[in-house]
């Protein structure tokens, strides 16, 4: 078999370690994900419900720690019918078992609500929305589709379109962390955050196709 000069080589494996090949598996600096949201939408609130992986305590400091399950529900009233005197309280029926009270977020102006889970719904899941006293039976349905990505895909994707950042986050290893979070505005996202200790890089991407649609760098 004919030899590659030592002058080749180390180039080649410099970019296997950037590229994953030489065992970085960049989906374990993944501290913050939301892999999929269900929303609901009435004449008197909008709802979302996301699931979200998150490392707890939450530090945006470069270093992904072990992870927990949450579910987390937002509601948002109609202009007409906003005001922090209401009260809202949640039922999710089925797996996981989530009910509460939601707290007032001023700064938002919306309702929220956060628990831990053992397991994700799929699909569309049904719910009891209590708004002053009444109750709203609704449905809320999942934004994923069979054609997007994994948050792990997405995050790969993330990485080839910032290699020369990766490269200067990665010494024996990488040294950063990512935030992963699909979101719907009108059509599907994923947000991908690359965080260091110096630098950062915030992606957005095409949630099927892995497209880099818009950049932001500090």
């Amino acid at each position: 078999m004919k030899k590659l000069p030592i002058a080749l080589l180390v180039p080649l494996f410099a970019l296997a370690a950037l590229t994953g090949c030489g065992g970085e598996d960049y989906a374990e600096h993944i501290s913050d994900v939301r892999s999929d949201c269900f929303l609901a939408e009435t004449e008197d609130f909008s709802l979302t419900v996301s699931c979200i992986s998150r490392e707890v305590p939450y530090a945006a400091d470069g270093v992904a720690c072990t992870r927990s399950d949450l579910i987390e529900i937002v509601l948002k009233p109609a202009a007409d019918r906003e005001s922090e005197n209401a009260s809202y309280s949640v039922t999710l029926h089925g797996t996981p078992a989530v009910s509460g009270e939601l707290s007032y977020r001023s700064v938002k102006g919306d309702y929220f609500l956060s628990q831990g889970v053992t397991a994700f719904p799929e699909g569309s899941i049904s719910l009891t929305v209590v708004e002053n006293g009444t109750a709203h039976e609704i449905t809320a349905t999942s934004v994923r589709t069979q054609e997007m990505l994994t948050p792990e895909e997405a995050v790969d994707f993330a990485v080839r379109a910032e290699q020369e950042l990766i490269g200067r986050m990665t010494g024996k290893r990488f040294a950063g962390e990512f935030q992963v979070r699909l979101v719907k505005r009108g059509r599907a996202y994923y947000y991908v955050g690359i965080i260091g200790k110096e630098e950062s890089a915030a992606l957005l991407l095409d949630a099927e196709t892995g497209e880099v649609l818009a950049r932001r760098v500090r």
